[in-house]
């Protein structure tokens, strides 16, 4: 039997979930991939707990003040992190520091939030080569939406030509709203954070800077683009006002907020802003917070996955996804599970 020693540095309500998941499938972890999987540390932003045996549930409420930092997980004994923390594209704090310390230790490394990947991903990337270890990131582009998955292994071989994708749930509501129950801009945001999946500053979503950090992930790490945020046009959805909708609505044609890329003999270009689809679009018909992705390639034509899950829970599974194949790339061939009768 293997052990994985897992830490989780950042403990709002994605890493809670995310350990309370893990620790409810460790038993599968055992029968599948013959490793023992211990949670060994998990940390917030000044406190956290250790414990190099695993730590169970009832412990994430016992958390001591001062322990934090790469420091903190460096002593640990953990040889995988999950970063969750706080997201800031234009610092990549608080979880760059996490991450950098992480890789350069030879830490395998699974991120959720974008912040680092979109300020620093070329370093992380060439830390992540130059230590041989894994660098995984389904969580921070579109959670339960596959993107990058799509574009490293079911596309795999054939050349990107267009991307396009509703990939921010908090702006595909509010649209939805506007258009469809013919709310305000005000009223649907209001309902959005009274359901707690808007925040109370929204503006990194609404102005579209949350779904450039994915478009860029995306680009970045899934068809391997060299973009920066200053290499994209951003708008948001704080200009469409009820006359916009209405001239919309007239012509048969529904906005979205979308992140769009173009391969054009290898110059990529790359925008986010509001994209009108006619009713027969599978793009016009995703609602609420559900997210969406079209990719269309040379070989294998046109891709559209749509996809929704209820947070923090698909953020957290996304998470896990990536840590089965860390788990697999260390044991091999995994073990099918035995089936049992009803």
């Amino acid at each position: 039997m293997n052990v994985a020693r897992v830490a989780i540095a950042g403990f709002g309500s994605v890493g809670r979930a995310t350990a309370n998941l893990l620790l409810s499938r460790r038993e599968a972890y055992r029968q599948v991939y013959r490793t023992d999987v211990r949670l060994v540390a998990v940390c917030g932003s000044r406190s956290g707990i250790v414990d190099a045996n695993g730590l169970e549930a009832e412990r994430f409420d016992l958390l001591e003040f001062g322990l934090s930092g790469p420091d903190f997980i460096e002593a640990s004994g953990a040889d995988i992190l999950i970063e969750a923390g706080p997201s800031d594209f234009r610092t990549g704090g608080p979880g760059l520091a996490y991450i950098r310390s992480a890789l350069s230790a030879g830490r395998d490394t699974i991120v959720i939030s974008k912040g680092a990947l979109v300020h620093s991903g070329r370093e992380l990337r060439s830390l992540a080569q130059t230590s041989g270890v894994m660098l995984k990131l389904s969580g921070a582009a579109a959670a339960a939406l596959p993107t990058v998955d799509l574009l490293e292994h079911s596309l795999k071989g054939c050349r990107v030509l267009e991307i396009e994708g509703i990939l921010n749930a908090t702006t595909n509501f509010l649209l939805d709203a506007m258009t469809t129950r013919g709310l305000g801009f005000d009223e649907a945001l209001r309902q959005a954070q009274a359901g707690g999946f808007a925040e109370a500053d929204p503006r990194n979503d609404t102005e579209g800077w949350d779904t450039a950090s994915k478009l860029l992930i995306i680009a970045n790490f899934g068809i391997g683009a060299e973009l920066t945020m200053n290499d994209l046009a951003v708008e948001g959805i704080q200009t469409v006002t009820r006359e916009r909708i209405e001239a919309w609505h007239a012509q048969g044609l529904v906005p979205k907020l979308v992140g769009h890329l173009t391969n054009s003999n290898g110059e990529i270009r790359a925008s986010v802003g509001i994209k009108t689809y006619p009713l027969a679009d599978p793009l016009a018909n995703v609602r609420g917070k559900d997210k969406a992705i079209r990719i269309i390639t040379d070989a294998m034509g046109e891709t559209v996955a749509i996809g929704s899950g209820k947070e923090p829970l698909a953020t957290a599974a996304a998470a896990l996804k990536d840590l089965e194949l860390i788990l697999m790339s260390r044991c091999g061939r995994p073990i099918p599970l035995k089936k049992t009768s009803s």
